[in-house]
């Protein structure tokens, strides 16, 4: 199976931010964000592996700022790493200033997609290639972050997640 690289798996979805889409102080819900980020993240782990793909888990949600009504939110996936089957789809989330334009970073997101076939069953993907310094950054430290979700579910032993243990040596 060949090797792809991250930006192959790029995808950017904008859209603005609508009364509905707002708490009682007039800010997104948590929800509607996690939501559209499932979606561009979605995007990104097909184009990756050019499969039907399925959210295993979101391994990681900040919410660092407010992002009010109105905003323009733009959300940029790629896919950081790839195993047997699963991706990791790493996201920066930003919303544009309405004076000057200008984008501030104001949330990210890690979540993991396994690639399926027509009857769900999980199948091989493509691996990965990074190419940029924080590519490579995100590359190294998805193996970490996989390693101690297996550490945590029961199915790796501690002794046996081997870049989480050189982290504390």
């Amino acid at each position: 199976m060949t090797s792809r690289t991250p930006s192959e798996s790029y995808t950017v979805v904008t859209d603005l931010v609508l009364p509905s889409e707002t708490n009682p102080v007039g800010n997104m819900f948590g929800g509607e964000l996690l939501a559209r980020m499932d979606r561009a993240a979605s995007i990104a782990a097909r184009r990756h592996c050019r499969r039907i793909v399925t959210t295993v888990s979101v391994n990681h949600v900040a919410f660092s700022k407010m992002i009010p009504l109105g905003s323009v939110v733009t959300i940029e996936a790629k896919v950081s790493r790839a195993f047997k089957s699963s991706m990791e789809v790493v996201m920066d989330i930003w919303i544009e200033d309405r004076e000057s334009g200008m984008r501030n970073k104001s949330n990210e997101g890690i979540y993991t997609f396994v690639a399926v076939d027509e009857s769900g069953q999980p199948v091989p993907v493509p691996l990965i290639t990074p190419e940029s310094d924080l590519e490579k950054e995100r590359f190294k430290a998805a193996l970490r972050r996989r390693q101690l979700s297996l550490v945590i579910a029961g199915k790796m032993k501690p002794a046996e997640a081997t870049e989480l243990i050189a982290l504390f040596k």
